[in-house]
């Protein structure tokens, strides 16, 4: 006899669950049968339902295990009745999801939404349930909401399909920002309403706003604003500052808001005394040197936090990497205020295992070389940031980061992971380019900063233009050793017209090689040394000056020179190209030995200081300067003519052609044209710069604009030019640097400030596919 059991009749808000009289006691399921199916695996109903073959049920517990079965959100309806002892599941399934459609969406991207519907279980071949989607679309107007837009409308809808299926479509009006009409500040006595509303990103409506979208009302940039004033007023002394109430109104059109708020300043307190309590692990002495509070000086947030985090990295340097500096200031009488700084160091804390990530190309190897902070080492945040830093000077990679993770289930070890995002390290290319100086540039070239992940560096290349023909080979390996000496050598071929570069008229052939070590002095300065071999011949034009031909003259016009040359740089430049903080300090020096054809040295001493003056590093100062000096010894007492310093140019004094400052050489008597430079024996250059962001462009690692003012000249006393002030030239302008696909660009407009009469001036000038 078949009997029924009506389990559950389910609507999508109420459950119903209706179930016959027995007319038989609790009865042993011989067998389990589900009817219905179309897409839930039988599987699934088995594993969600309570009850099985072999067991005695009754109708409570057969209705118990229905309702369970229903919690899986599978179904709409259930129905359980019994064939003899065969217990049968008649089931009917929620439709499928079959396709997600979102139309009339900008603010808010289409990814964004669609996350937030899977993320609620709403994505295609998943179940379908009409709460959720009711329930998501009055989030998805909130978020419109909190943007200021008041006026938008989110419209869900199902369409019911052929086998248990809906398409589920969102059809948005995102509606307009509402602007700020006007924006009241009630309670400042300290400070004006213009102080007060310069601190906020919004703006009331007007002209300019409108066109910035600074008075488009949303519901974060309101909540940043009323933490930027938080911060000024803490930072000035008031700690009791509140905002007492914030209210936002709104237009019956929904398209202005006005906005009110309330502020309670309270007194300007002053510290009266700073303390240090805790578990001091360094001497007290020492942390109070990193203390900048001082009593009687005005409460300051910025201050305080400052100096929180400072004697947290002093700890972090002695391994107590998790230490918590909590500084609590507490009011007194007569507006005072005790600063205390709670010490908590922790654990000392040890290096398990240092991590490298996205890396596809170089070697572990390879940035390990680098690491300061050891594996089994105690943890010092300084060695570990250090190192970080020492990975983006290599150039190989365009960002990266650092996380120090605790090991889980110990407390005294940490795991330190490298991120990185590797960027192009060579080149391999047929290259076009101009230059001032030069004219057009010819190359091919084969470069790889980081050859085959190894680290070294490869470079092969020649290079053709109207001055300079050229072939090179170069090869360094920065870690020869694993103590850091490096070890390089070059093989070089060049043939160079000095007219072409508005130089005296005369033909250089030079070739030769060199082979050079380098040595870490510590983790920012390294010496080099090398030696070097080099052929040179001269060659005089149809106006070669008198000074080139009495040279050739005196000492003939081929020469085999050996080197000796030595260089000390010390560096905190935090990028290898377009720096934006530190300095670099470099002293080189070349030496043609006794024993070569012509005896001579050369020293040259370059600076180079990068100073941010905002948080983001977009605002920079820059200064550089570069002294040069050069004589000959033995029985020569003149630097060969061709190993003159020039200036003038771009990297050089801008707003003056290329090489034409200093002296000038005498003209051969058939040139009636005006006399060509000749260079010098000393050199003086520099410059400073403020560099800004520039406009319309958000990627200040490949692009640089700036405000220069260069300054530089090339003397010689033993032509009677000697150094003097007053014939140091001068220029103004503006500069813009940029680093693309198809080489460096960089360009130049500046004024010269000084020029003198015969002095050659250019306000415009570029390089496209030369380096800065």
């Amino acid at each position: 006899m078949r009997r029924s059991l009506k389990g559950l009749m389910i609507g999508l808000l109420t459950m119903v669950c209706a179930v016959q009289p027995a007319v038989a006691d609790e009865f042993v399921v011989s067998d389990i049968e589900v009817e219905g199916l179309q897409r839930v695996s039988a599987g699934s109903v088995f594993s969600a339902f309570p009850v099985d073959i072999g067991e005695s049920v009754d109708e409570s517990e057969l209705g118990d295990a229905i309702r369970t079965l229903f919690r899986t959100g599978l179904f709409t309806d259930l129905e359980a009745s019994r064939d003899g002892n065969v217990l049968i599941l008649t089931v009917r399934e929620r439709p499928a999801i079959s396709s997600i459609e979102i139309d009339g969406n900008k603010a808010i991207e289409t990814d964004m939404l669609m996350e937030a519907l899977n993320s609620a279980g709403l994505q295609e071949g998943q179940v379908f349930r009409r709460a959720t989607l009711e329930r998501l679309e009055l989030e998805i107007l909130r978020s419109y909401v909190s943007q200021g837009r008041y006026n938008a409308r989110v419209n869900a809808t199902a369409e019911d399909l052929p086998r248990n299926r809906v398409a589920v479509s969102l059809n948005i009006n995102e509606g307009s920002v509402a602007a700020i009409q006007h924006l009241n500040i009630i309670g400042n006595n300290e400070f004006s309403d213009d102080t007060l509303l310069d601190l906020f990103e919004l703006r009331e409506s007007s002209l300019w706003s409108s066109l910035t979208s600074a008075d488009k009302y949303a519901r974060e940039r309101l909540s940043g604003d009323l933490e930027t004033l938080r911060s000024f007023y803490l930072d000035r002394g008031y700690l009791d500052f509140s905002v007492e109430s914030s209210q936002v109104s709104i237009s019956p059109d929904k398209k202005e808001v006005f906005i009110a708020l309330a502020l309670n300043e309270g007194p300007q307190y002053t510290i009266s005394e700073v303390r240090l309590r805790g578990e001091l692990i360094v001497e007290k002495e020492e942390l109070e040197k990193l203390i900048f509070l001082e009593p009687g000086d005005t409460f300051s947030r910025a201050a305080v936090t400052n100096t929180a985090e400072l004697l947290s990295r002093r700890l972090g340097r002695e391994g107590y990497t998790f230490a918590n500096v909590n500084p609590v200031p507490e009011t007194g009488p007569d507006n005072t205020a005790v600063v205390t700084f709670f010490v908590e160091p922790g654990k000392r804390a040890y290096v398990r295992r240092i991590n490298f990530e996205g890396n596809v190309s170089t070697r572990d190897d390879v940035l390990r070389q680098e690491m300061t902070q050891m594996e089994g080492g105690v943890a010092s945040t300084d060695r570990i940031e250090f190192s970080k830093s020492r990975l983006e000077q290599l150039g190989f990679f365009k960002t990266v980061d650092v996380e120090t993770r605790p090991v889980p289930g110990t407390d005294d070890q940490v795991d330190v992971t490298y991120s990185v995002e590797e960027q192009p390290t060579g080149s391999l290319s047929a290259s076009v380019g101009f230059s001032q100086v030069s004219g057009a540039i010819l190359g091919a070239n084969i470069s790889e900063n980081n050859f085959l992940g190894s680290g070294k560096r490869v470079a092969i290349g020649a290079n053709f233009s109207e001055s300079v023909k050229s072939a090179n080979f170069s090869y360094r390996n920065p870690y020869y050793t694993v103590d850091g000496v490096s070890r390089g050598f070059s093989l070089f071929a060049r043939e160079t017209d000095f007219e072409e570069q508005d130089i005296s008229s005369f033909l250089l052939d030079e070739y030769g090689g060199n082979l050079s070590f380098g040595y870490p002095i510590d983790q920012i300065s390294r010496l080099n040394f090398g030696v070097g071999y080099t052929r040179s011949e001269i060659q005089a034009g149809s106006f070669t000056s008198k000074d080139v031909r009495e040279f050739i003259d005196e000492e003939g016009n081929e020469f085999d020179n050996f080197f000796l040359n030595a260089s000390w740089r010390r560096s905190t430049l935090n990028r290898g190209i377009l720096p934006t903080a530190g300095f670099s300090h470099s002293l080189s020096g070349d030496v043609a030995v006794p024993g070569s054809d012509l005896t001579y040295f050369k020293l040259s001493h370059r600076t180079d200081f990068y100073q941010p003056l905002d948080e983001d590093q977009r605002w920079i100062f820059r200064a550089r300067s570069e002294l040069g000096y050069g004589d000959g010894y033995g029985d020569r007492n003149l630097i060969p003519f061709y190993e003159h310093f020039f200036a003038g140019g771009y990297g050089s004094v801008r707003g003056y052609e290329a090489n034409s400052l200093g002296p000038r050489a005498r003209p051969s008597d058939n040139d009636l044209s005006d006399p060509d430079p000749f260079g010098g024996n000393v050199l003086t250059e520099g410059g400073v710069e403020l560099i800004f962001p520039t406009p319309f462009a958000g990627d200040t690692r490949t692009m640089r604009t700036s405000f220069f003012v260069d300054a530089g000249q090339v003397f010689d006393p033993d032509r009677n030019f000697d150094p003097e002030l007053d014939e140091v030239r001068l220029s103004v302008g503006i500069g813009f640097q940029w680093i693309t696909a198809v080489g460096p660009l960089a360009f130049s407009l500046a004024k010269p400030i000084n020029d003198q009469s015969g002095d050659e001036t250019e306000v415009f000038q570029f390089s496209l596919g030369q380096g800065f």
